[in-house]
């Protein structure tokens, strides 16, 4: 079985990772394959809307998102981490949703679980709008979402390793990964 973690933070080392990190344990645990692509390494670009996807099903643009395609076919669950900025998740994982576009056909999703992490400079700056735009990305590719205690994961982090010092949020996000593993044990016997 196969995780696929996606940290949309452009910082390495980032408390988003962290949590991710912690929400992944399970799943080693477990014995899944873990993969995890920290989206301020990659070379990622913006859809461009030239449409050539439509008519190839490839997309023209030679970037890092072609591992992340590959990816995309071969796991079983995702778990997406962002950041806050402007109430929003970060550019870096904006350019993944859209260009998850190219898939709108053969839809490489669909079935399996996601899980949905956000963290924000302060309490209440948009971590729950983060985690709804997290959770659409995943409904919108026919995906089932997990919730963690309550609904995805938020937290409330500026600096870096400030996430260390929160033991209940480290707890939250093992709860958001074993609730996701338990499901997957159900649907994928």
């Amino acid at each position: 079985m196969n995780l696929l973690c996606i940290n949309g933070s452009p910082r390495t080392n980032s408390n988003t990772g962290i949590l991710v990190e912690h929400a992944a344990k399970p799943f080693v645990d477990a014995g899944w394959t873990v993969t995890e692509f920290q989206l301020g390494k990659m070379k990622l670009s913006p859809c461009n809307a030239c449409e050539s996807c439509h008519r190839t099903g490839r997309c023209v643009i030679d970037d890092d998102m072609s591992a992340v395609t590959d990816a995309y076919r071969e796991c079983d669950a995702v778990i997406i981490g962002s950041p806050v900025y402007y109430r929003n998740v970060t550019s870096q994982l904006k350019m993944l949703f859209d260009r998850t576009y190219v898939h709108r056909n053969t839809r490489p999703l669909t079935g399996k679980i996601g899980g949905a992490i956000a963290v924000g400079s302060g309490e209440d700056c948009g971590q729950s709008i983060t985690t709804g735009i997290i959770y659409n990305y995943f409904l919108s590719n026919g995906m089932l979402c997990v919730p963690g205690e309550i609904n995805g994961l938020t937290a409330s982090a500026s600096a870096p390793g400030d996430i260390l010092k929160q033991p209940k949020r480290l707890q939250q996000a093992g709860v958001l990964g074993q609730n996701m593993l338990r499901l997957a044990s159900k649907l994928f016997r």
